[in-house]
């Protein structure tokens, strides 16, 4: 059998471009925070005293990963738990001053990566390449938890 050309597969080229997010995020916004924990940095931004559970959804993080990057950044001193007042068995999470600063500086870095990653397309191509990726990333959403696809 021949050999498939890869540039062909979505997944193939996935991949690279997560590879050269890696290497943008670390060398312009930060090596020691990642990009899912800015993601929850920016998630309790948005919606302060959120549950853990609800913040793994809203950035899309399943609940092993959420958990280990709340333990993170709660050890780092950027997000508390806190008891929910009218359920005390839930815990509610917030960004600390800490973290709130944290996440202002990361944002102006994200900007200025995002820029510079979608510098090879116009300000058109990005918009209909952006709305692409949300489409796809939703409907790979909707596939967990399928017992089959496309089967």
């Amino acid at each position: 059998m021949a050999a498939v050309d890869l540039t062909t597969h979505p997944g193939h080229l996935a991949r690279r471009l997560q590879q050269a997010h890696y290497l943008l995020w670390t060398t312009m916004v930060s090596e020691e925070i990642t990009s899912p924990q800015y993601g929850v940095l920016n998630a309790l931004t948005a919606e302060p005293g959120l549950d853990q559970r609800t913040v793994g959804e809203r950035v899309g993080l399943d609940r092993s990963t959420v958990a280990e990057v709340v333990s993170r950044l709660c050890r780092r001193g950027l997000i508390e738990k806190v008891r929910d007042a009218s359920d005390a068995r839930r815990w509610l999470l917030r960004l600390t001053p800490e973290g709130a600063a944290v996440h202002r500086k990361l944002t102006v870095r994200t900007a200025r990566m995002n820029h510079v990653f979608l510098a090879p397309l116009s300000g058109e191509e990005q918009a209909v390449f952006l709305d692409m990726l949300r489409r796809v990333a939703d409907a790979a959403e909707e596939l967990k938890g399928a017992d089959r696809v496309g089967v």
